[in-house]
């Protein structure tokens, strides 16, 4: 049996661990929107979220100060995922289709098309080969450098420049036969 996870705190690291974790909360939008990029489903994006967030917490002594928290957590939870997606394969679990309604009943025709819009790039980026994918939501979705994509893939760069220009290529052959 596991017994709970407790933090013992100094006085000094008591401040910078309140930092760590607003940072975090700070993050969690970018972290869910990544998250539904790997895993393709809502309900798996907030479990592999708050996976991520526990084992942020947990390994706060690994951060190292003056280092970009953001790349350190798109890390952990890259690792999370590739870890919970060798869990599923041994089970023979299978993905969840993603809810066709989740966007029903909200107002404005132009904010629909918009959502429609975002739809189609959402589904043509989950087509998208997993290695491809990430480098996507990396450096298009979230910002991060060429570096840093690299750095939290654990690739060089010029890989993930390939993904990168492979995956930009495929969106946009996928998005022009579109209707919309």
């Amino acid at each position: 049996m596991k017994r709970p996870i407790r933090f013992v705190l100094t006085p000094d690291e008591g401040k910078s661990l309140a930092d760590i974790r607003s940072q975090i909360v700070a993050l969690l939008p970018r972290l869910r929107r990544l998250a539904r990029v790997l895993t393709r489903d809502t309900a798996d994006a907030d479990d592999l979220v708050q996976l991520t967030v526990e084992r942020a917490l947990v390994r706060t002594d690994q951060w190292q100060p003056g280092t970009r928290l953001d790349s350190w957590m798109f890390r952990i939870m890259k690792n999370a995922w590739i870890d919970e997606t060798r869990a599923r394969t041994r089970r023979g679990a299978v993905f969840a289709p993603e809810e066709d309604g989740a966007q029903v009943g909200e107002d404005g025709a132009g904010a629909m098309e918009a959502r429609l819009g975002a739809r189609d790039v959402e589904r043509a980026i989950a087509r998208l080969p997993e290695e491809q994918r990430l480098a996507v939501a990396l450096v298009l979705v979230e910002g991060l450098s060429y570096r840093e994509a690299a750095e939290v893939l654990e690739v060089p760069q010029g890989t993930l420049t390939s993904r990168l220009f492979r995956g930009r290529a495929a969106l946009m052959a996928e998005l022009q036969e579109s209707p919309r």
